[in-house]
């Protein structure tokens, strides 16, 4: 089967074609840092069988939390549990990879303010932020900057930047959300001139693989569709070496979502020959079989149905005959 094949990006070699995606567990202390659960919960997926795990959303400054319980980089502080993870997910057998964000206006923590490119509130739920000054966003790359430093410190083999789902980057990317009339706002070239901040603050001190999870599509009118997406990425996609295909979040509007609803986005990427990883509602592994199959994304990324079924790889591998895929000391339970 092809999602059990190797693939290799840059220095970066994936054992097959499946990838943990990140999701927020909410199970951090007020201060960020790695707990048990956290070890239990991504290590139990190593020892799955999963080719390259990409942890939950980190923030990189406490205002950009999700949650006042989500995981954070933005002290060294943080270094030696994020460390000891590595550690114990590379014993496992797979690679690891960690999500670097930003919520802006989406920031549901207990803050004093929330920042966002414009001062626009997400929902009548959320609070309105204060429109982002030049020192606040120079503020916020060099803290991109300084955890993709503590993140090559703890060990990690790839760092994911969060542009998608409505949180800080996409935000600015957003014509829905960013109405500014500085270097930083009106046209798309200016849109995206804080996303090419944060890369450049994070090459500078990080020479590993680089990712960006984008909303590829916004769904509302006015807002970035994929059409728009491509155009982008033909132009700045060679400063990434992957692609996480994503859609939504940016404003409250209804998707149609169903099994392999943003597949079709993640082809459109891929054919401008860019590393893409595509999914959405996967759950079985004949839908990756035929995603990978008809070459509509490079890697396929799960993510509920890691939740549900953490060994859903050594199901797949003992189906088809690869009980040399399943560790040793799980072998009398397949």
């Amino acid at each position: 089967m092809k999602l059990f094949e190797p693939i290799q990006i840059k220095e970066l070699h994936i054992k097959n074609r499946v990838v943990m995606a990140p999701m927020c567990m909410y199970s951090s202390d007020t201060l960020g840092f790695v707990k048990p659960f956290h070890i239990t919960h991504y290590v139990t997926r190593a020892i799955g069988g999963i080719g390259l795990i990409i942890i939950e959303a980190t923030a990189v400054e406490p205002r950009g939390r999700i949650s006042s319980n989500d995981l954070g980089i933005w002290s060294d502080e943080h270094i030696l549990g994020l460390r000891e993870l590595v550690k114990q997910v590379h014993s496992a057998g797979a690679k690891i990879g960690i999500q670097l964000a930003h919520a802006g206006r989406k920031c549901m923590a207990d803050v004093e303010e929330i920042i966002a490119p414009s001062a626009i509130a997400y929902s009548d739920s959320y609070r309105t932020p204060i429109e982002m000054s030049l020192d606040d966003i120079t503020f916020v790359v060099e803290s991109f900057r300084h955890a993709a430093r503590r993140a090559n410190d703890a060990g990690f083999d790839f760092i994911e930047i969060h542009g998608a789902h409505g949180y800080l980057i996409n935000q600015f990317l957003s014509p829905l959300t960013n109405h500014r009339s500085d270097s930083y706002g009106g046209s798309k070239e200016n849109r995206l001139h804080f996303l090419l901040d944060i890369v450049n603050a994070i090459k500078s001190v990080w020479n590993k693989p680089i990712g960006i999870r984008l909303s590829t599509e916004e769904y509302a009118e006015g807002g970035n569709h994929i059409s728009d997406t491509v155009e982008t990425l033909q132009n700045i996609g060679h400063l990434f070496d992957v692609i996480n295909v994503s859609s939504g979040g940016v404003v409250t509007v209804k998707i149609n979502s169903f099994p392999g609803y943003q597949i079709p986005l993640a082809k459109k990427i891929k054919d401008i020959g860019l590393v893409t990883i595509g999914g959405g509602i996967i759950t079985t592994k004949e839908q990756i079989e035929e995603i990978l199959a008809n070459e509509e994304a490079d890697l396929v990324f799960l993510a509920r149905e890691l939740l549900r079924n953490p060994y859903f790889m050594l199901h797949t591998a003992k189906s088809i005959g690869r009980l040399d895929l399943i560790p040793k000391a799980y072998e009398r339970g397949f």
